[in-house]
Order: structure tokens, then C-alpha cells, then sequence
């Protein structure tokens, strides 16, 4: 159930001429979570952001934060920050002046500005010019230039592109301490690996239209269990299988050179093993070949884009 303080997309659509870049969509993002926005390159994220921050006029529908459009807010930098491109800057000024260009608009003194550049790990380049930033750097400011209201909602789009390994994990700590702060957090990604350890909701569009949205654990859940077991005595492998209701989704038969095989769905190794050494049945190879949450992910937008 939606709350009064949530995003809410509701029935968006927008087109581009001929095409439809957004169809009649609508989710939750829930207050004080980080929740991760997913779908293919071209499934509609970034057209759905710009249509949150007003830079882009849904065809019909609405998009708010607690029940307001963007372009209503009062001091909306105060309310809503936002990252949607990390090469908006200008390469001869320095990352501490680039955010003193934006703190009027965000009601921010220049403490702020030196605080939130110690913040993202700038400080000690505070005083040097973008131009010379690497993307990951680069990155790092536009979060800073984000948070410089102290908003209640953080909407960025892709802010793990050009991190190192060592930059993607302190993104996924600072997302999860702004939520802990009660920030409301949508972070958008064509991966899913790149936010599958921050978020605790997790959005997914393709076409423009919502493929599923649930918590993390909901998504986990859609993970069809699967497990390969070879024995010389496939065939009684297989009346145990049928006797347990467990899906054969292929056999091989055993032969003179090699022990048969069973890929079994809908059931565990530790039952598939444990079935097996009750009835005296030697196995051979026991693997799991349960989906991963990527492979879940890409069967959710499979063929959509």
C-alpha cells in the first residue's frame, strides 16, 4: 500500500512521434528504501526520470512525490535530488565551484559544499578542474551536487557508471546509509548485479512497460530451483522424481560409458541427494542449476526489448 510520502508513477505514457518510449506505466517507489530501477538500454528509465523532474511532459499519466508534481514543489532542490548524467559540467571550473553554482538554488552555504565534497571523497581535490576528473570522479560530484539540499528524494541514473570495484562498493554503503537516514532512493541501471547488493525494492521495465516490481526477496523468489544428477541407475532416479512430483525437465539415458542424467525442477540438492540415499541409489554428479537473479532478470525482459 502506497504511503503519502512514496513516488508514485501512475499510468505514464510518452510518446516520440511514432515511437512510445513509456507505455502506461505505473509503480511505487516506497519512502526511507533505495529501490532499483531496471531495464534494458532503451526500456524507458531515463525518459521516466525526466518525466519525475519536469524536464519532460508526460503524454498522459503523472508522476509525484508525495502526491506533488516536481514542477509544484516549492524550492524543489530542497525536496528532490537528482543525477542524470555525470558530463554536464563545465571542465574549467573547479568541483567546489561547481557546487557553489547550484547552493543558492539549494538554500546550501559554502560549508555544505566543502562538506558534501569530503562526503563523496573529493576534498582533496575540491580545488581542481573538472576537465581533469576521471568519469568515476566525476560521478562522485554529481551525487554531491545531488544531496546539497539535504532532500528527501535521490533520483540517479546509472551512478555506478565508471566506478571501480572499490567505488562500487562505497556507492552501495552510501546508498544504504541515505536510506537509513529516511531518504527515498530510486537508482536506475541496466544491471542487475550493480545493484543487487544496495536496494531493498527492485523496478523492472522493458518496452517502456512494468515487467515486475516487488522486494529483492520477492524477486529471488521467481528463481526456478533446478538441479542435474547423473547415476548409473537413472531410471529409478526418474520414478523417484516422478514419485515426488518433481519436474523432469530432461534425461539422458545411462550408458556402458557414462552414468545417465537428470535435469530436475521445482526441488533442491538436498532432497534430490537425500531421496537418492534413502533408496540406495548411487549418484555420480549432483549440481545446482538454479537461475540466478540476473538470469531471472533477463527472462523478465527477454525478447521485450
Amino acid at each position: 500500500m502506497a504511503s503519502s510520502s512514496d513516488i508514485i508513477v501512475s499510468h505514464v505514457t510518452k510518446e516520440f512521434g511514432p515511437v512510445r518510449a513509456v507505455d502506461d506505466l505505473s509503480f511505487t517507489v516506497r519512502s526511507g528504501r533505495v529501490t532499483g530501477f531496471l531495464g534494458p538500454n532503451g526500456s524507458g528509465k531515463t525518459t521516466t526520470l525526466r518525466i519525475l523532474l519536469g524536464l519532460v511532459r508526460a503524454s498522459s499519466g503523472e508522476a509525484t512525490f508525495a502526491g506533488t508534481r516536481y514542477a509544484d514543489l516549492t524550492h524543489p532542490l530542497t525536496h528532490v535530488g537528482a543525477s542524470l548524467e555525470a558530463t554536464s559540467f563545465h571542465p574549467g571550473r573547479s568541483a567546489l565551484n561547481h557546487l557553489r553554482s547550484y547552493a543558492p538554488l539549494a538554500q546550501a552555504d559554502d560549508a555544505r559544499c566543502r562538506d558534501l565534497l569530503a562526503l563523496v571523497g573529493l576534498a582533496q581535490v575540491a580545488d581542481q578542474r573538472i576537465g581533469g576528473f576521471s568519469l568515476g570522479m566525476r560521478q562522485r560530484l554529481a551525487l554531491a551536487a545531488s544531496l546539497l539540499g539535504d532532500p528527501d528524494y535521490l533520483l540517479l541514473d546509472e551512478p555506478a557508471n565508471g566506478l571501480d570495484p572499490a567505488g562500487i562498493r562505497w556507492l552501495r554503503g552510501f546508498l544504504r546509509s541515505l536510506a537509513q537516514q529516511g531518504k527515498t532512493v530510486l537508482v536506475s541501471s541496466h544491471m542487475l548485479s550493480e545493484v543487487q547488493h544496495s536496494v531493498d525494492d527492485v523496478v523492472i521495465i522493458s518496452r517502456g512497460q512494468l515487467r515486475h516490481q516487488s522486494s529483492m526477496e520477492g524477486l529471488a523468489a521467481l528463481s526456478v530451483p533446478r538441479v542435474r544428477v547423473a547415476s548409473p541407475d537413472v531410471d529409478k532416479l526418474a520414478g523417484i522424481a516422478q514419485s515426488q512430483g518433481w519436474t523432469i525437465v530432461q534425461s539422458h539415458p545411462a550408458s556402458s560409458e557414462r552414468p545417465g542424467v537428470l535435469d530436475l525442477e521445482g526441488v533442491g540438492l538436498a532432497a534430490v541427494g537425500e531421496a537418492a540415499f534413502v533408496a540406495g541409489v548411487m549418484v555420480q554428479e549432483l549440481t545446482d542449476l538454479t537461475e540466478s537473479l540476473e538470469d531471472v532478470f533477463l527472462r523478465l525482459t527477454e525478447g521485450m526489448n
